[in-house]
């Protein structure tokens, strides 16, 4: 068995066919769980939030294991773009990383040679990876499968950034650009306006500025705006996080705590 056949990644596959991915956010749950969960409901792909949560590095290595095991592609949004947390969660398990404030070029870059082994980037051996299923297999042959397979996922949150589209998507070694929503819209001075104009304009040059240069658009932060989400979709992204496991659990607690209250006592 080669390399190549054990280091695969849902996600890139699902794109190369021009299909839509479907992803959910961890900020809650520590327990290996979830990353069942998430298979048996459909997802495509889970991201343990860092940047946003108290998740353990350990906790985040077990969820991203369990959900290579189950057939979903773990990554993780790091809380700080920089080897120390790039490389550890890519040991641990995750099969890319999603890059917070991304604001050039040449940060994109460097996120790139944090995530890849030469000649993409410069990550350091760690020795055996859970990707490979800890076989041992020439290094050569393991570094191009594992680099092959993971992701570098950018995240555009200011309106500078969104200027420079073009640029960070022109960046090889990236793989995706997503746009967050609401810190874009904070710094825009339009904190909550979803349904703003300029959310169209940001999302139409990130869409555009992938199609240029042969990346993937993806939708962050509109889970209450699905329809939103749908019409980003039909212009050209390919991926949409749908949602936090917190609000999945407080959405659902609300409506059977409603359903009873609404229970009429003859």
């Amino acid at each position: 068995m080669k390399a190549s056949e054990i280091a695969r990644n849902v996600v890139k596959e699902k794109l190369a066919r021009n299909e839509v991915v479907a992803s959910m956010t961890i900020r809650l749950v520590r327990g290996v769980e979830i990353a069942r969960l998430a298979a048996t409901a459909g997802f495509d792909m889970i991201y343990v939030d860092l940047e946003h949560s108290t998740l353990t590095l350990e906790a985040t290595g077990q969820i991203c294991q369990a959900a290579l095991n189950v057939g979903i592609a773990p990554m993780v949004r790091v809380p700080a773009n920089t080897p120390e947390y790039i490389q550890r969660v890519l040991d641990a398990g995750a099969l890319g990383i999603i890059a917070p404030g991304v604001g050039s070029a040449e940060e994109a870059r460097a996120v790139v040679r944090a995530a890849k082994y030469a000649p993409l980037g410069e990550r350091g051996a760690g020795g055996a990876l859970p990707h490979l299923e800890y076989r041992p297999f020439p290094t050569a042959e393991a570094n191009a499968a594992v680099n092959d397979a993971t992701m570098v996922i950018v995240q555009l949150e200011s309106a500078e950034a969104v200027s420079k589209a073009d640029e960070i998507a022109a960046v090889e070694g990236v793989d995706m650009v997503l746009v967050g929503v609401n810190d874009l819209l904070t710094d825009m001075g339009l904190a909550g306006q979803l349904e703003h104009l300029r959310v169209r304009e940001a999302y139409a040059q990130t869409i555009e500025a992938c199609r240029k240069h042969g990346k993937h658009a993806g939708v962050g932060g509109l889970s209450t705006r699905p329809k939103l989400a749908a019409e980003f979709i039909a212009m050209g992204a390919r991926m949409v996080s749908t949602g936090t496991d917190i609000q999945f659990l407080s959405a659902a607690m609300n409506e059977k705590a409603k359903q009873v209250r609404e229970i009429s006592v003859k």
